[in-house]
Parts: structure tokens; C-alpha cells; sequence
């Protein structure tokens, strides 16, 4: 995160932020029917209660607030990153309050560092339905491995991936069959970084979004040793030594002129699509999604509406600290394939997907002041999330760099264009605001299926 600290009150150590989103659409999908019995449950549910009109859910959607904190606190010193995952601690989800309305109920409110008996955020069958990728994630990613970069060690991470993935269907991903694998920065599976529970939220939410996207996918989660860029760095090339093809990275510090030598001792990795949280904290630009290697992800508000495609999304911003970022890098060179003419250097970001705390996913955590079904936004789960659509859309080439493709899809129906938002002020409107084609917030847009990921 940059170094400005944001306006929120601090609680514990970390910085307490609220969102409200006033959502006015048709209806919100169920999220979380992963498997045949909870469909069934649902559908259940919705014949024995009377049917609500469009209009009366929407009215009650619209109430949706949150209250919601940075998982890992407060800006970092030079040299470090913190990660960019808010974790929601009171008020109702959008998804909450639609379910409520279809119920006839008062909705369930979130309560500070308590979790839910069911989730109360977007599911897998959701993410997957916005972004098209139903039918390639049931069929696609055997085989393929989602490299997870982040610092500190989570002591719970592989029992409580395993009970995310049971609830929704996913299949089984343990160190026993082969798809999940823990390792420190110098590659053992035995000798770990401490742990952290900021840090562990990070990490809970970054291997359930692959998952979401990717179920078939192996994931290998490489822990820093701390939370410098040169210790993150180094779990990146651990990553890519151990053979993974996507490597998802959820976190961010301010630009300095150092960046160029972290450009070229961690990020340079020609046939890896590595994708990099632009961050929470609104309009400015941060650093790994500044460099030119890696792809910048941009977070949206994500919502349901009665168009075509089922879904509306717009910038995500909630006050003028909070928000994706976006911006002009000061240090960082512009990559060849970025065309936009008013930032000769690197312009963030590329692509964006859902990343507000009131549109938030669901998480299975109870290490990182969790202790069952959390919900959380922010871009960190943007990033993970484009990471499992490269590890759908197949293997980069082997002299790619997979943050291009996506331009060469440019105005074409493989991305989503996001057109409506912005994320603070700016001297130059695209660099902060939405419009059709290329915009900082969002970039290109988000995933329609798989063909903007594909070399």
C-alpha cells in the first residue's frame, strides 16, 4: 500500500474502514450452491415462502452496508508490502439482504471477528457465472498450478481450503493427493515463516479464489519469510522454479526507484502470467502492479441485473481512500503492448474483477481472526481470481508475457468494459474514471470466458 495512511479510525492496530453500497437491481444469484443438496435446500426454501417482488428485493438490496478492516494494517515501511484484503466485520452484505427479501426476513448481521454458519458472500458458482467461466471451470486446469505468493506462514491453510472446497463441491485438493503443496521461500515444506494472522486472512481468501475459478487446478502456496519485496520477490522465483504457470500475488507498497532491479530479479519470468492486486486505498499507483511484467488487476463492484449477461459492474470506490487503485507509475516503463497516450510510463491496471467488501466473496478461515465464514473484498481478490482464469485458458507461450494478451481482445466481447465509476480525482479523467474501452481503474475490462487470457 502507498505510504499515505487512511482517514479510517484505528481498532487494535488495524484500520477499521465502512463501505455502503446501494445496489438497485432485479435480484442477487444464490451464492454458495456448490453442491445438489444445498440447491435443493434452496429451492425448498424459496417454494414455502411467498413470492417477493423484483422491486420489493431490490429496495431491500439497496439497504446493503458494511463495516470492514485491512487485514494486515496500516501502510508499510519502504521496501515492504502489506496485503490487500479488507475483511468484513459488521453490517449486511448485498447478498445478505437479498436473501432476506426472499425470505420475508430481517437479514443477519455480520458481527466483528465472529464468522457465519453459512457463507454471506459471492460463492464459486457465482464468480464463475460473471465471468463465464462455468463451463471451463468444470472442465479445464487438470494438471495446471496456481502458484499463491504471500508472507508469513498459515498454519490452518490446508484444512481450511479443504472445508471450503467440501461445502461448494469442489473437488478435494490436499498434500495427500497431490494438489495442494506449502512451502517457505527457499522451497521447504518443513522449515516455514512464523505465523501471521493478518497475513493468514490474506492467505485463506487468495487459495479460495483460485479454487472458485480453477477447481481442477494444483495450488502451491510459497511463503515469505517476512513481508519485504526482497523476501516476496523471492517467493516469486521460488514459485516459478517449482514449475507454476500463474502466480497470483495479493499485496502492494509504495513505488520507489528501486523498482527496476525488482523488475528484473523477481518479476521478469517470460511464459508465467503473474498477476498483481493494484490496491485498496483508491486513486495512486503501487508497486508490483507497476511493473511491466506482471498483470495489473483493477476491483469492481459486482452485482446482478437483467441484462443478457445477468451481471452489472461498475469501479469499485467507496470514499476517497478507499477504492482500486489505479494510476501513472513514476518509475516503472511502459510495456509495449500498453497503448493508452496520456502515461508514457506504465499504467495501471490491465483488467479488474470483484473486489468490494459489500459485493464481497466468501471465505473459509479460522486462522486469520476468523473462525468459519468470513467475507472480504479488495483487489487481493481480484488478483487471484484473473490468475485462475490464465490457469484456464491453458499454458502461456514459453517467450510470452501473458499481461499482453488481454490488450490484443481489446473492444472485442471477451472482456466485460466497464464504463461507470471512478476511483478519486485526477488530472487526466482515464486515469481515475471509467469510459468505454482502456481506463485505469479497470483497464480493459473483466473476463467474458477465456479468449482475452489465451496467447
Amino acid at each position: 500500500m502507498r505510504t499515505s495512511l487512511p482517514t479510517s479510525h484505528s481498532t487494535h492496530g488495524r484500520w477499521r474502514r465502512t463501505g455502503t453500497a446501494a445496489i438497485a437491481t432485479a435480484a442477487l444469484a444464490l451464492a454458495g450452491l456448490g453442491t445438489a443438496t444445498q440447491a435443493g435446500a434452496a429451492t425448498s426454501t424459496a417454494s414455502a415462502t411467498p413470492k417477493v417482488t423484483a422491486k420489493a428485493i431490490a429496495a431491500q438490496v439497496a439497504k446493503a452496508h458494511v463495516s470492514y478492516t485491512s487485514q494486515c494494517g496500516a501502510a508499510p515501511a519502504k521496501g515492504f508490502a502489506s496485503c490487500n484484503a479488507l475483511r468484513v466485520t459488521g453490517g449486511t452484505t448485498a447478498f445478505q439482504e437479498e436473501q432476506a427479501a426472499k425470505k420475508g426476513a430481517t437479514p443477519a448481521t455480520i458481527k466483528p471477528h465472529a464468522s457465519s454458519a453459512t457463507p454471506t458472500g459471492y460463492g464459486p458458482s457465482d464468480l464463475q457465472s460473471a465471468y463465464g467461466l462455468t463451463s471451463a471451470a468444470a472442465s479445464n486446469g487438470t494438471g495446471r498450478t496456481i502458484a499463491i505468493v504471500d508472507a508469513y506462514d498459515d498454519p490452518n491453510a490446508e484444512s481450511d481450503l479443504a472445508a471450503y472446497r467440501s461445502h461448494y463441491g469442489l473437488p478435494a485438493c490436499t498434500t495427500a493427493n497431490g494438489c495442494f503443496k506449502k512451502v517457505g521461500q527457499t522451497g521447504s515444506t518443513t522449515s516455514l515463516p512464523s505465523a501471521d494472522s493478518g497475513w493468514a486472512g490474506e492467505i485463506s481468501l487468495d487459495v479460495d479464489m483460485a479454487s472458485a475459478i480453477c477447481p481442477n487446478c494444483n495450488i502451491l502456496l510459497v511463503e515469505a519469510k517476512s513481508a519485504s519485496m526482497a523476501n516476496l520477490g523471492t517467493a516469486v522465483n521460488r514459485a516459478v522454479t517449482l514449475g507454476a504457470k500463474y502466480v497470483s500475488n495479493s499485496y502492494g507498497g509504495s513505488e520507489s526507484s528501486s523498482d527496476a532491479g525488482y523488475d528484473t530479479s523477481y518479476f521478469n519470468h517470460p511464459g508465467v502470467a503473474i498477476t498483481v492486486s493494484a490496491g485498496d486505498e483508491a486513486y495512486g499507483a503501487e508497486y508490483p502492479a507497476a511493473s511491466k511484467y506482471v498483470t495489473a488487476v483493477g476491483g469492481t463492484r459486482l452485482s446482478t441485473s437483467s441484462t443478457a449477461r445477468g451481471w452489472t459492474e461498475s469501479v469499485w470506490k467507496t470514499s476517497s481512500t478507499e477504492g482500486t487503485g489505479s494510476g501513472c507509475s513514476a518509475y516503472d516503463a511502459k510495456p509495449a503492448w500498453q497503448t493508452d497516450t496520456s502515461c508514457a510510463k506504465r499504467m495501471i491496471s490491465d483488467v479488474s474483477a470483484v473486489a468490494d467488501p459489500a459485493t464481497g466473496v466468501s471465505v473459509y478461515d479460522t486462522y486469520g481472526d476468523g473462525t468459519g465464514w468470513v467475507t472480504y473484498g479488495g483487489t487481493s481478490a481480484s488478483a487471484p481470481i484473473i490468475a485462475g482464469v490464465y490457469a484456464l485458458a491453458g499454458t502461456p507461450g514459453s517467450s510470452d508475457y501473458p499481461a499482453s494478451y488481454p490488450y490484443a481482445a481489446a473492444g472485442t466481447s471477451a472482456l466485460n468494459d466497464v464504463t461507470s465509476g471512478n476511483n478519486g480525482t485526477c488530472s487526466t479523467s482515464y486515469f481515475c474514471t471509467a469510459r468505454s474501452g482502456y481506463d485505469g481503474p479497470t483497464g480493459l475490462g473483466t473476463p467474458e470466458g477465456l479468449s482475452a487470457f489465451t496467447g
